[in-house]
């Protein structure tokens, strides 16, 4: 007696609505494995990884029918750990919260901004750059100016001029005007209206520079004997070190 098509085992299922699969869902994440339900998954229906798992499948299979989610996937476990148990994640914090993003499950990307490592990135650190008229441009503006010096060469300088406030920045404009450089050539951070402090910025400075893979460090630029004005107060030099 042959099997009608309406009891014949599911299997392998490649095409169809999601529907009529099973509740237990197998997954390849960036090539990681995981094994879940479809309840879970869609636990947050508002949420991007919801919508992936409602009605006709949207998702690619791997050769052997999984899922496929082209995303980091040592990070889903921990998206997996929230939604089955409203586990926050501690750990790879910065990562996971990307991914929660990716996947909009809005309670997690919440809870993860609340965290100390995520609220004092976007709340404190980045407001006060945003305070930095054209921060992010002199970043790029630093690594082209090292990148261009950098020819047959190990390191690379960048000057960086800094001013905390409206005063310094004229106190600065008539130190630039004194120093034997080339102006074009150095890069100036300021004046901001907020708490940090110069050393704050240079720091923020290293750190965002060397986020984009490049090492990099900072001293003071002392300026030849005679200039009337203490260069130190405004000047600094990155160096970039190539190998």
């Amino acid at each position: 007696m042959s099997i009608s098509s309406e009891h014949k085992p599911l299997g392998k299922q490649v095409t169809g609505n999601l529907h009529t699969l099973s509740p237990i869902v197998e997954l390849n994440v960036g090539g990681e494995l995981y094994t879940t339900t479809l309840s879970t998954l869609k636990k947050h229906p508002g949420s991007k990884l919801a919508e992936m798992f409602t009605g006709q499948p949207k998702l690619r299979r791997d050769s052997e029918g999984r899922f496929f989610i082209d995303r980091p996937g040592t990070y889903f476990k921990y998206i997996l750990e929230y939604l089955r148990s409203n586990q926050v994640p501690t750990q790879c914090v910065q990562d996971v919260y990307k991914e929660a993003l990716f996947y909009d499950i809005e309670p997690l990307i919440k809870q993860l901004e609340d965290s100390p490592q995520i609220f004092g990135e976007l709340v404190a650190r980045k407001q006060f750059l945003a305070c930095v008229p054209n921060y992010s441009e002199n970043i790029e503006l630093m690594i082209r100016i090292a990148r261009a010096e950098a020819v047959a060469s190990r390191c690379s300088g960048v000057i960086v001029c800094v001013v905390r406030t409206e005063e310094d920045a004229a106190r600065c404009q008539d130190a630039l005007n004194s120093l034997d450089m080339d102006k074009k050539s150095v890069v100036k951070f300021g004046p901001w209206k907020a708490a940090p402090s110069i050393s704050d910025l240079l720091d923020c400075v290293q750190m965002d520079v060397e986020a984009k893979g490049y090492k990099i460090s900072f001293q003071p630029h002392v300026a030849e004997k005679g200039f009337r004005f203490k260069s130190h107060d405004f000047f600094y030099k990155f160096l970039f070190t190539w190998w």
